[in-house]
């Protein structure tokens, strides 16, 4: 019966790391972000919290986007 060998990888080295890094780093554009988010916690009645949760599952949508649009509509675009 043969024995099966396993190559470990090289031990990592503390050389800096390659000038095309570093340029990829410092040429990122900070336009492209998307807008922070912020977790919002809400207590629901269970009957209403799955007559939401029929409706977005029959329109494939999630809860959470459904919510977010409702709260967009009341208090507008920010």
């Amino acid at each position: 019966m043969s024995t099966k060998k396993v190559q470990i990888g090289i031990k990592p080295t503390n050389k800096p790391a390659p000038a095309v890094a570093d340029a990829w780093v410092e040429s990122r554009s900070s336009g492209n972000e998307p807008k922070s988010m912020k977790r919002l916690t809400i207590d629901v009645p269970e009957s209403l919290h799955r007559s939401i949760k029929a409706q977005c599952a029959m329109r494939g949508t999630k809860i959470a986007d459904e919510v977010r649009d409702l709260l967009l509509q009341k208090y507008g675009q920010s």
